[in-house]
């Protein structure tokens, strides 16, 4: 072996090495800040809709104020969230104080990501299911609150997820039966 095919062998090596630690290192960022402890919500008060979760009793739950790293394909969890009035959303979008139809294409980002009001009503391009969709950004899901009646008695939401409106995940083309969780990407549109 002469010394530039050694040389380039070095190279590539230090390269891989290089973006595995710093891989390691965006992934690590963002850890959850603290935990609440789950209640039983007064009887009659747990909206479980659309497979929505309740706080459970005396179960901890992570808190997080931060999400991991935006880029042209975060990888993240999509939820279903209503946004409809009486739906499991709870009280109104936070970017606005109102309302959304869920045929709209309309989403809520973990806190983190929604960056203090700074996405609101900005879109985002979603890939899932083979599909892609626009989706407006109108709420968070709050990833530093929950189990109270402002979060309609819902666990803290993940520093990774993206709720979406009935509209976003027919758009995806995903059959009802699976509108649970799903993996997805997505990016600023």
């Amino acid at each position: 072996m002469n010394k530039h095919t050694g040389s380039r062998i070095f190279l590539l090596i230090c390269l891989f090495t290089c973006n595995l630690f710093i891989l390691h290192v965006e992934t690590c960022k963002c850890k959850f800040s603290g935990q609440i402890r789950g209640t039983d919500p007064p009887p009659g008060q747990c909206n479980s809709e659309d497979n929505s979760t309740c706080c459970v009793e005396g179960k901890i739950y992570d808190i997080y104020d931060c999400s991991p790293p935006v880029s042209h394909r975060t990888k993240a969890n999509m939820t279903l969230k209503s946004f409809d009035r009486g739906g499991n959303g709870g009280g109104p979008s936070t970017c606005d104080n109102d309302y959304h139809s869920d045929d709209e294409h309309v989403v809520a980002l973990s806190t983190g990501w929604f960056d203090n009001k700074k996405r609101c009503f900005n879109y985002i391009r979603i890939r899932g299911n083979g599909k892609s969709v626009a989706a407006k950004v109108v709420d968070e899901c709050n990833s530093l609150g929950g189990c109270d009646k402002t979060h309609d008695y819902e666990p803290p939401c993940g520093n990774n997820i993206v709720g979406a409106s009935k509209g976003v995940w027919l758009a995806l083309g995903v059959p009802q039966s699976q509108w649970t969780r799903l993996g997805i990407h997505w990016s600023d549109a």
